[in-house]
C-alpha cells in the first residue's frame, strides 16, 4: 500500500512538473492578439514545433522568468500577420508599443541563459525599476524621454506612490517611459547626483530627455497623479524649456 502511494505521489509530481513547462499554444491571430493584450510584457515563440531549435531553451527560460508569460505559435498564417518569416522569439511590450525579435537562424547560439537575458533586458514595463540590466532596454527604446520617480524603496507610502504613477503611465505611451530610481541603492548615487539630489531629498519627480540630453525636476511638493500629469504635459508643450536645469554635473550615464 505504501509503495503504491509513493508511486502515485511521484506520478502526480512529474505530471505537475510537465504542466508547469507546457507553453500555451496560439492557433490563430485572434488568440495571439488576446495573449499580447493580456499583460504589459509577453513573449511568443514563433517556432515550427517542439522539435525546433530553441524550443526547449524557451521552455526552460519561461520557468526562470515567471514574471513574463510565454506562448508558442506554429501557425504560418499568424506568422505572416506579424511579419515573421522564420523561427523567431518575440517579446511584445505595451510601455512603448515595441516588439523585439530574436531570429533563431541569425543567433550565434541559443541557450537558456541567453533567452533569460533577452527577456529580462527587454522587460520594459509601464513602471520599470532602473538597474544595470533594465538600463539596456530603457536606453535602446525609441522613446527617449523618461519620467523619473526618485524614491527610497521601503519607506512609508512607497507602494501607493509607485502604483499611482504606474497607473498614469499608459496615458503617455510612446511619449515617456516611466522609470523608478531607488535612492536607497548605492548604485543609483550617480543618478541622484546628476539631478542634484540626495537620498534625504526624496521622493522627487524629474524628466530626462535623451534626445536633447536635458533634465528637469518637478517643483517640490505633493507628488500626486494630477501634478505629475501637468508636469508631463508642460514638457510636451515645450513650457519647461526655460526652467532652470537641475544640477550642473555633466552626464555620463544614469
Amino acid at each position: 500500500m505504501l509503495i503504491e502511494l509513493f508511486f502515485f505521489i511521484l506520478l502526480s509530481f512529474v505530471t505537475a512538473e510537465e504542466k508547469d513547462v507546457t507553453l500555451q499554444r496560439l492557433n490563430d491571430t485572434k488568440a495571439a492578439e488576446a495573449f499580447i493584450d493580456s499583460a504589459e510584457v509577453v513573449v511568443i515563440g514563433f517556432l515550427e514545433g517542439e522539435e525546433s531549435h530553441g524550443y526547449r531553451e524557451l521552455v526552460a527560460a519561461a520557468k526562470r522568468v515567471d514574471s513574463v508569460s510565454v506562448a508558442i505559435c506554429v501557425s504560418k498564417e499568424v506568422w505572416a500577420d506579424y511579419g515573421i518569416k522564420s523561427d523567431t522569439i518575440t517579446l511584445f511590450r505595451k510601455a512603448d508599443n515595441h516588439h523585439e525579435n530574436l531570429v533563431i537562424a541569425e543567433a550565434e547560439k541559443v541557450e537558456t541563459d541567453g533567452l533569460v537575458n533577452f527577456i529580462i533586458v527587454n522587460e520594459v514595463r509601464y513602471m520599470t525599476e532602473y538597474n544595470q540590466v533594465t538600463a539596456v532596454g530603457l536606453f535602446n527604446s525609441e522613446v527617449k524621454t523618461h519620467l523619473l520617480l526618485f524614491v527610497n524603496k521601503g519607506r512609508e507610502g512607497f507602494h501607493e506612490l509607485k502604483e499611482q504613477l504606474a497607473a498614469l503611465a499608459p496615458e503617455f505611451t510612446d511619449k515617456f517611459l516611466f522609470v523608478l530610481i531607488n535612492g536607497a541603492e548605492d548604485s543609483n548615487f550617480r543618478s541622484l547626483r546628476y539631478f542634484g539630489l540626495k537620498s534625504k531629498d526624496l521622493p522627487r519627480v524629474g524628466i530626462y530627455d535623451g534626445d536633447s540630453d536635458m533634465k528637469w525636476l518637478m517643483p517640490e511638493g505633493d507628488i500626486s497623479p494630477e501634478r505629475v500629469r501637468d508636469f508631463c504635459y508642460s514638457f510636451l508643450r515645450g513650457e519647461l524649456k526655460e526652467v532652470k536645469q537641475a544640477g550642473a554635473e555633466a552626464k555620463t550615464e544614469l
